[in-house]
């Protein structure tokens, strides 16, 4: 049976979790790691500074006290005798669209199983309400899971609309969008009288073209975007040599 290791970024006792468990255990046999509290925005960080805490809970899921990518290297080194086949990460709770998959726990606990040699899913859904749908995908892409082949270092980041079951339109395979600059940051006063900052929201989308994971999700479908690692600007480094060369 095909082994499966689950994650999120919302904590361990999320919803969007649960309904990923339920949605798959009737495929594979699941195990999951998740943070013992929300850790959205985490990022692909790793706790080096402190041990791990690692717990198993009486449902049957372990939680840690450290970040969704030190759950992931956990759960694939450490909590099972065999590697999972196949490590997923969500339900978010939200989307993870364009510029997000930077700052995401939830591409970051995918993007972890792949570093790790695992094939890896993250999977949002862009609101709070039907989890179930976002399952039902999940489970339709464990179900043909053995029939894909991506390039190594390839996750598949997924985000599907807040909708009824029936009313998602289609799967679109989509490249990222990306967004505009965020708003400034939004100054609060703390009881002694000291300026604090909250990060504000996202800023408008500034690339969302027809073929972007922004208008798939936005027409109804399904978006699925297969992710890379390589952050290198290649055309740009023929430009970078030349500006080199002018002045060595």
């Amino acid at each position: 049976m095909r082994r499966l290791l689950l994650s999120n970024d919302d904590g361990v006792h999320a919803p969007g979790l649960r309904a990923l468990y339920e949605a798959l255990t009737a495929h594979a046999k699941v195990r999951v790691v998740a943070p013992d509290r929300d850790r959205s925005g985490a990022s692909n960080s790793l706790t080096l500074s402190r041990p791990l805490r690692l717990s198993a809970l009486d449902n049957g899921f372990y939680s840690v006290d450290g970040t969704p990518a030190d759950c992931v290297y956990l759960g694939v080194n450490g909590v099972w005798d065999e590697m999972p086949d196949l490590v997923i990460s969500g339900i978010n709770h939200g989307s993870n669209l364009g510029d997000d998959v930077l700052y995401s726990g939830t591409v970051a606990a995918a993007m972890e199983g792949r570093n790790l040699g695992m094939t890896a899913i993250a999977m949002s859904l862009c609101g709070e309400r039907y989890f179930e749908t976002a399952a039902k995908m999940a489970a339709t892409l464990v179900g043909a899971a053995d029939q894909l082949s991506l390039p190594p270092r390839t996750l598949l980041n997924v985000n599907v609309p807040d909708v009824p079951w029936e009313q998602v339109r289609g799967v679109r395979v989509t490249r990222l969008g990306f967004r505009g600059p965020a708003a400034k940051p939004l100054a609060t006063e703390d009881p002694r009288g000291r300026t604090r900052y909250w990060i504000a929201a996202v800023g408008e989308n500034a690339d969302d073209g027809e073929d972007t994971d922004f208008a798939a999700v936005e027409a109804g479908f399904v978006s699925i975007t297969p992710l890379q690692t390589d952050l290198t600007r290649h055309p740009a480094r023929g430009d970078v040599q030349d500006w080199l060369d002018a002045f060595a």
